[in-house]
């Protein structure tokens, strides 16, 4: 056995949803690169082919996969036929999620339950149905899990996300005790303030942008790719033994008051 850490995913299938675009393409990008097969997901056939080819043409095997994620009647069958498909994924990134920046007094009932449903219980149920398949095909599998350090920290005029945000933590330490004797492991990555297509306007916000940036000590927004270190190292085997924990990569932001 080598002494060297060891951060290739060869041989590794892995499920990244909302993959067509920002954090989640850029973490497929990077599973390619570290020799992974890449299902990228999306509700759109036209986007999710647009970024499979862009995945080929950078010499990565990626295969697509169309589905609604948030669509919980329909999330069982097209997991079922992309395990029939494509195989069952050894990795699993929970990136997919909306925002719906309200106050708690402007949210309605259909606002506070079309955010949990993408954002939280679509992911519990898709990691109930690959739990199950990583289980039944003896795979040491691995759960990864995009919350946000607005899962600990909350702005005014924000009222659902975080409490999103803060039940995909505990779904993380959930899936870690409740799988890690069967060799899964379930982890989490806390973004900070990444310049992706989903924050395009509080960074362009004359008055809330230059406040976000000004808190953060490096000054600046994250690049997308700048996630592909943390996604690669708790895919790989040098994360072997790393279970429930999350990482937070934010720049200093949440630390700083």
């Amino acid at each position: 056995m080598s002494d060297a850490p060891d951060f290739s995913l060869k041989g590794k299938l892995a499920l990244i949803t909302g993959s067509t675009q920002g954090l989640g393409l850029a973490i497929a990008r990077a599973y390619g690169a570290s020799g992974a097969r890449v299902i990228i997901n999306g509700r759109h056939a036209g986007r999710v082919g647009a970024a499979v080819a862009g995945m080929a043409d950078n010499g990565h095997d990626a295969h697509p996969f169309v589905c609604d994620i948030g669509d919980l009647a329909g999330q069982a069958p097209a997991f079922q036929e992309l395990c029939e498909r494509t195989g069952v994924p050894d990795i699993v990134v929970h990136n997919v999620g909306i925002r719906i920046r309200k106050s708690l007094e402007d949210a309605t009932l259909a606002d506070m339950l079309e955010l949990i449903n993408v954002d939280l219980i679509a992911a519990l149920h898709l990691s109930k149905l690959a739990a199950a398949a990583m289980v039944e095909h003896r795979l040491q599998g691995r759960f990864i899990t995009l919350t946000s350090i607005a899962g600990e920290l909350a702005r005014p005029g924000d009222a659902i996300y975080p409490v999103a945000k803060q039940g995909l933590a505990g779904m993380v330490r959930a899936l870690a005790v409740e799988y890690g004797n069967q060799g899964i492991t379930s982890n989490g990555i806390a973004p900070g303030t990444f310049a992706t297509e989903t924050n395009a306007s509080l960074a362009n916000d004359p008055i809330k942008g230059p406040i976000v940036l000004g808190r953060n000590p490096m000054a600046r927004w994250a690049h997308p790719s700048e996630i592909a270190g943390a996604a690669v190292f708790l895919a790989s085997p040098s994360a072997s033994y790393v279970n429930g924990h999350i990482l937070v990569v934010d720049g200093g932001f949440s630390i700083t008051f």
